[in-house]
């Protein structure tokens, strides 16, 4: 149990002004306890008192005992787990986690009248959101097997390669460098499919001449996620797909340019969508720019025109500008940064200059 991120998490408390918290998110759990736990259907809790006691809920099946320093209570599927929960619960104002399914926040409430949820997930955001230099250190050696792995993954496109053939070489290649999995299903999207931006790969699309390629892409190494698109172009491409792509990479550079400590995320934001909009191509800009970075692949903060989070030292975010023409093509390029004293590291180190395949 990490009694210094549970302090982190008890200050969050204070700030809500609540005095128990219950964490269900497997990645929270796991920033907190050093287990990670994938609950399923079953309820799985670690309540979180601001006296600093603590105490970790979860299914027998799950084989904790014995292995965890986390104060435990079991339970099995032959009993009411919110029951076993709600005893340990005081009357009140409870915070709890924006994940935790509604079957179990809701007979909470039935079974005790006294108790009201809120949402208390800021708590563990606000814990999780600087990484410290053990975190980062993991973060950036994710962040380097995936530049190696995506080199590999462009070396072997060729005519003919269905989407899901790229992202089942993406996969073998990550496997090779040693990740324990992907930070999310690879995004292999050819021309026209470009200009979808959450493209779901496909066996029908081949890669043909004149294809703009889009490869999103993440690995896990040591639990922590690495993330980064590049887009390349099979044969030379058009004067109208050379102008978006350094429109693109113009935005991804100025977006990285002005992360710095104290820095609204917003403005980030704002630094790569203008050089979108001012060239004319804003509607076709239709995400945010970024998003927080680390145990899981999205997590606060939310780096948009409506985020509130401020730069801090030691957060790490995407900055991902992109224009996505309709039944053409589109174009993204995506970087990680971590937030230093004095600007940002980026952790990627691929080339972003336009590419070709012949």
């Amino acid at each position: 149990m990490n009694t210094k991120r549970i302090e982190k998490v008890i200050a969050g408390m204070h700030g809500l002004g609540i005095s128990q918290l219950l964490v269900s998110s497997p990645a929270s759990v796991f920033y907190l306890t050093g287990r990670w736990i994938q609950p399923g259907e079953r309820m799985l809790a670690f309540l979180v008192k601001d006296n600093g006691e603590c105490c970790l809920y979860a299914n027998r099946l799950f084989a904790l005992r014995g292995n965890t320093d986390v104060p435990l209570v079991e339970f099995d599927d032959t009993e009411d787990c919110v029951a076993v929960l709600s005893e340990s619960l005081s009357d009140g104002k409870i915070g709890i986690d924006k994940f935790w399914p509604s079957q179990f926040t809701i007979r909470l409430m039935e079974q005790r009248r006294g108790i009201v949820p809120v949402v208390g997930s800021s708590a563990v955001d606000n814990a999780r959101l600087c990484k410290d230099e053990d975190e980062i250190r993991r973060m950036m050696e994710s962040s380097r097997k995936n530049d190696e792995t995506i080199e590999a993954v462009i070396a072997g496109l060729r005519p003919g390669m269905s989407e899901t053939e790229g992202a089942d070489l993406y996969a073998r290649e990550a496997a090779a460098r040693g990740a324990s999995g992907m930070s999310f299903d690879p995004l292999i999207c050819y021309g026209s499919n470009c200009a979808e931006p959450h493209h779901s790969s496909d066996r029908v699309t081949t890669l043909k001449t004149g294809d703009s390629v889009i490869i999103d892409v993440g690995l896990v190494w040591q639990d922590y996620c690495s993330d980064m698109t590049r887009t390349v172009f099979l044969g030379e491409p058009t004067d109208e797909q050379k102008r978006v792509y350094e429109l693109v990479q113009k935005a991804n550079e100025a977006g990285k340019a002005a992360v710095y400590p104290g820095v609204p995320v917003r403005e980030v934001d704002r630094a790569a969508r203008k050089v979108i909009e001012d060239a004319g191509y804003g509607k076709y800009f239709i995400h945010r720019t970024g998003h927080g970075i680390g145990l899981e692949c999205h997590e606060y903060p939310d780096v948009s025109e409506t985020g509130t989070e401020i730069c801090r030292p030691g957060m790490c975010f995407s900055v991902e500008p992109g224009i996505y023409l309709p039944g053409k093509f589109g174009v993204r390029i995506e970087d990680l940064v971590c937030v230093t004293e004095d600007g940002a590291q980026v952790l990627n180190s691929v080339s972003r200059e336009l590419r070709r395949i012949e």
